[in-house]
């Protein structure tokens, strides 16, 4: 039996998109991809989640990224300190989080190949779990799911690679819920980017 509207818990979405692209030398989220930019294609994602508020960070080349991407029903989160790494960039997006909500489901910004499919499977495979992975067939990857308990710890995270320092340090509170396929390609490099279109173009 569905349980009513009013019993489901509230979640909501965090696209972390503040990256400064220094390894590509070039805004990655504006990267062409599909029929608009590589942002765009993980807000269309977000945003077939149904999640009751999308929060968007950005930070590097900000004002570049804001004017060339379709930001719509996102509360955007504007880091001025995203050079310190997503830490931060966390810390910036929670601050828009309605008071009510109860879980924190966390989106690359390039990260294209998760789809809502994706997250719909980690959400119900959590169970009351504070922490949730997607264990998919070659490791753990992202969409990550947090409850409100954590998001204290979350909003304290200092650095690069933070969230995942996290997930060793409670270790025992996460569940690894099952996701079919290997762990989405993000985007760091142009090779990594060529990887990500040819999967796109279905090519082997």
């Amino acid at each position: 039996m569905t349980p009513p509207a009013d019993a489901r818990p509230r979640v909501a979405g965090l696209v972390l998109a503040a990256g400064g692209s220094r390894r590509m030398g070039r805004p990655k989220q504006l990267l062409p991809y599909g029929d608009g930019v590589l942002l765009d294609a993980v807000l269309a994602t977000a945003r077939a989640c149904g999640f009751a508020q999308l929060v968007l960070a950005v930070g590097g080349s900000s004002a570049e990224v804001l004017k060339g991407v379709n930001t719509a029903g996102c509360d955007v989160a504007v880091n001025p300190d995203f050079g310190t790494g997503c830490g931060s960039s966390i810390a910036a997006a929670l601050q828009w989080l309605h008071p009510d909500t109860d879980v924190v489901v966390l989106l690359l910004g390039d990260q294209p190949g998760v789809m809502a499919r994706n997250v719909d499977r980690l959400l119900a495979g959590r169970g009351q779990a504070d922490i949730a992975v997607c264990r998919y067939d070659d490791g753990i990857g992202h969409p990550f799911a947090f409850a409100r308990s954590v998001l204290p710890a979350l909003a304290g995270l200092h650095g690069d690679k933070a969230v995942w320092k996290l997930l060793e340090e409670r270790a025992s509170e996460v569940t690894e819920v099952a996701v079919p396929g290997t762990i989405p390609l993000d985007i760091n490099t142009d090779d990594d980017y060529e990887r990500v279109l040819d999967t796109l173009r279905g090519a082997p």
